[in-house]
């Protein structure tokens, strides 16, 4: 029996490998006996070998590395002005369906191409204003033409210059009838400004709208733009890359950063383009690879990779979750079915990785797949 408790006694101590970045031990003996899943009274989590398995739990030592620094900003996917366009009414008016009928979202459109029209109405005092002026110069346009009539039937007894003269009179009464006689049944045409693909449509036949109202918005689905924020204005120049942290498919290439504060912030540019690797995919299934898996005003997370070097350790970003006080935590193994919880302190590196700079020692064996699963064990 003695020989039994010094056993299990032994069992329960930490591996060498369950200390802190000071070296201290992050667990201690414990006297508890418990079968199966369990929370155990310190905050470790006992997890028999076959649950890991089922479990699909996996660890691995991690070394002290040398790492470039990241910050991850707060960025949106906004419309590339040299590859989109908006399409509104300068008049505004009842919308009527061009040639092809209203434009959907995500209908391709051709520059130059009519989407719609806008028929332009007039308030009642202007309308009658203007029909008063188009009879009235119905009738100065009857004249002219009786005058000119009655000129050249008297040409060679009265001056050429005389009958030029009623002639251009009567040219511009027409022209001037013709004017205000189309305005009063006017009609804008929208047309397409870019090549591109219809991204919004806020219009149905019949609509009244009001002047610059944005009726259409085109994009090109294949050129957008990603603008991040951050609050120091040298971050540009140490930027060496970026990443966007909820899509692994797309490369980023800055493009310039703002010189003037907004709301706080500085504004910064990124052009989105589709990573070599999955171009060489696509283009291998035959798919095409120009469009971009993105929406313009779509908010998401930019990670941007700086010049600073940084110690610590790498780990993916799954290893890393968030214990009920949403304390950032990694599991530590300690023993063959025990795992300690660890704060730590972390920079994302990529869309999948990341460095804990605090918390972490030496030798330590971290969960790196399934911690999630570990950390809803109660």
């Amino acid at each position: 029996m003695l020989a039994l408790s010094a056993l299990l006694a032994g069992g329960a101590t930490a591996s060498p490998g369950a200390h802190g970045p000071n070296g201290e031990h992050l667990d201690g003996p414990t006297t508890l006996k418990v079968d199966g899943l369990a929370r155990l009274p310190d905050g470790s989590v006992q997890v028999p070998v076959p649950a890991q398995r089922r479990m699909g739990v996996a660890t691995r030592m991690v070394p002290l590395t040398d790492a470039f620094g990241a910050q991850q900003l707060a960025g949106r996917v906004v419309m590339d002005p040299n590859a989109g366009g908006r399409v509104q009414t300068v008049q505004g008016g009842r919308v009527e369906p061009g040639p092809k009928g209203l434009p959907e979202a995500g209908r391709a459109v051709k520059r130059g191409e009519v989407l719609a029209y806008v028929r332009y109405h007039a308030d009642p005092f202007a309308r009658s204003n203007q029909e008063a002026a188009a009879s009235e110069l119905r009738a100065n346009r009857g004249l002219a033409a009786q005058r000119v009539q009655r000129l050249r039937s008297l040409e060679g007894s009265v001056p050429r210059k005389e009958i030029e003269a009623a002639e251009a009179e009567l040219a511009s009464l027409t022209a001037r009838e013709r004017e205000v006689a189309g305005s009063l049944q006017a009609r804008e045409a929208l047309l397409a400004p870019v090549d591109g693909v219809i991204a919004s449509a806020s219009v149905v036949a019949g609509q009244v709208v009001e002047p610059r109202d944005v009726l259409f918005e085109i994009v090109d689905p294949g050129r957008v733009l990603i603008e991040a924020v951050t609050a120091d204005p040298g971050l540009a120049a140490r930027i060496s890359g970026a990443r966007l942290a909820e899509v692994p498919g797309v490369t980023l290439r800055m493009t310039g950063a703002g010189r003037a504060m907004r709301d706080g912030v500085l504004p910064l540019t990124f052009r989105a383009e589709v990573a070599k690797d999955a171009q060489d995919s696509e283009a291998g299934k035959g798919g095409r690879v120009s469009a971009l898996p993105l929406a313009v005003g779509q908010t998401l997370g930019v990670i941007v990779t700086t010049d600073t070097r940084l110690k610590g350790y790498v780990l993916p970003a799954r290893a890393v979750v968030r214990n009920p006080a949403n304390e950032a935590i990694v599991w530590i193994k300690s023993g063959p079915e025990r795992y300690i919880p660890q704060p730590v302190q972390y920079q994302p590196l990529d869309s999948a990785t990341v460095v804990v700079t605090r918390g972490l020692g030496e030798g330590n064996r971290v969960v790196v797949q399934g911690a999630p699963l570990i950390a809803q064990i109660r």
